[in-house]
């Protein structure tokens, strides 16, 4: 396809519409759903079962894990990351390696018009409200509010994004 770049790996089991692209290095999992007029920058890493909506634009670096969701219009900054696991380790307490039955994924909603500045990470469970702005650098522990703009570590409510 030429929407998709020849290094890029999307599972077999993507649609991606001809109106949306993907950049080279990108990685796209099985059951992913990808939206009208999207861009998926180079080397991004995008997990099982992901949605995302029409006019999203991920740039660069960007780690989208499952199950998050990102509805129509969202931006997604260079190197942001949306986690998936609220407490994250390699091993249980007896010491055996964890499995993936050993925890559940859970995930970050990104509402509709919502940005997220660049290596922002955001700590799931969470939802970033419509047309909320997230400020670059932030680390996102709670959800947002409509219109609202977070920044810091932990990320605090600055102000108001106005349209």
């Amino acid at each position: 396809m030429e929407n998709v770049h020849r290094t890029a790996e999307v599972h077999i089991s993507v649609k991606v519409p001809a109106s949306s692209r993907i950049w080279n290095y990108a990685q796209i999992r099985e059951n992913v759903v990808i939206g009208e007029n999207c861009s998926i920058g180079r080397n991004v890493y995008i997990g099982p079962g992901v949605t995302i909506g029409n006019n999203c634009k991920i740039q660069n670096n960007a780690l989208v894990y499952e199950p998050s969701i990102l509805e129509d219009g969202v931006f997604i900054g260079p190197a942001v990351i949306l986690t998936n696991d609220k407490h994250p380790r390699a091993v249980n307490k007896d010491g055996s390696v964890k499995a993936a039955s050993d925890w559940t994924p859970v995930g970050v909603t990104v509402r509709a018009g919502a940005s997220i500045g660049a290596n922002a990470v955001c700590v799931a469970p969470l939802e970033i409200g419509e047309w909320s702005a997230v400020g670059a650098n932030s680390v996102v522990t709670r959800n947002t509010e409509p219109n609202e703009m977070v920044a810091g570590n932990p990320a605090r409510s600055c102000g108001r994004v106005r349209y």
